[in-house]
């Protein structure tokens, strides 16, 4: 069936190449879920089709952070109720956002029978998009490397914490040692300033350098801004806000730069490729069980 799933997605006709970005970080409260919808929204400024996957499968948080109503969610089009059309919303600058479930633990193990399910969810999706921005759960569960190791570029967030600096290393040397991953890029978030920015990016370095066969490269320094906070209760993005505020500025850049990210043809650069790595990875986890 899987096999069967992948083989229909080959022969879908995407015109465009879709550039897949997986927010990732390993520890929760970097502001990651921040990063990812005022990138998403930014880009959908400079004219580009956006949609947003909350891949928190099993805590999303996404509409609630922007005050959307949402009725249905991805286990509605696993369970088979719905299609994944009927569960997107439209968010900020008319980014689609597929909403992930709350408090649903089964939502967090999915089998490869249910990863097929989220790729016909997708093959059968109406809506063209240019860019699939994907946001991770927190830590370095089966789901957070299987998105992260399925795209085509990886971001990972990482603030000045000991903690957020641990954790973001474990999760590079993960999908580097067992999946291959090389290149990641990296958004030090809620710095003081550009030089402190840089500076977390070293002390990253620093130790991948020494143990890991991979290449960082710093993309974003974002400022600690107390309208981040202000936006949060006001449940908007800052980027929408305070477009004049530091960090609104900065991820704007983010946002522009990432645009000129090369999307690789072959392979890797269709949305089916992407999805196909989930299968791939959903079919290794389950044969690692038996």
């Amino acid at each position: 069936m899987i096999e069967d799933q992948a083989s229909s997605l080959r022969r879908m006709n995407q015109p465009n190449l879709i550039k897949v970005i997986a927010v990732t970080g390993g520890k929760g409260g970097v502001g990651k879920t921040n990063i990812t919808l005022n990138t998403a929204i930014a880009m959908a400024r400079q004219g580009k089709r956006v949609m947003v996957l909350d891949a928190d499968l099993g805590l999303a948080n996404i509409d609630v952070m922007l005050g959307l109503r949402v009725e249905k969610n991805l286990s509605h089009v696993l369970s088979g109720e719905c299609l994944l059309e009927d569960v997107l919303v439209e968010g900020p600058a008319g980014i689609k956002i597929a909403p992930a479930t709350s408090g649903t633990q089964s939502m967090t193990e999915l089998t490869p029978t249910e990863h097929a399910g989220l790729i016909r969810a997708f093959s059968e999706l109406q809506s063209k998009i240019d860019v699939l921005i994907v946001d991770t759960a927190a830590g370095i569960s089966d789901m957070v490397l299987s998105f992260s190791r399925a795209a085509q570029d990886i971001m990972v967030v990482v603030c000045d914490e000991p903690t957020s600096l641990t954790d973001a290393y474990a999760l590079i040397k993960i999908l580097n040692r067992d999946h291959g991953v090389f290149r990641f890029k990296v958004v030090a978030n809620m710095v003081r300033n550009l030089r402190e920015g840089q500076e977390l990016f070293a002390k990253l370095s620093k130790v991948t350098n020494r143990f890991l066969d991979v290449a960082l490269e710093l993309v974003a320094t974002v400022p600690f801004d107390e309208n981040i906070r202000k936006a949060v209760r006001k449940q908007k993005a800052i980027v929408e806000v305070f477009p004049g505020s530091p960090a609104a500025i900065a991820i704007n850049n983010l946002a522009k730069q990432a645009l000129k990210w090369p999307v690789p043809a072959q392979p890797g650069g269709h949305l089916e490729f992407f999805l196909e790595q989930l299968v791939d990875r959903g079919t290794e986890v389950q044969r690692d069980k038996v």
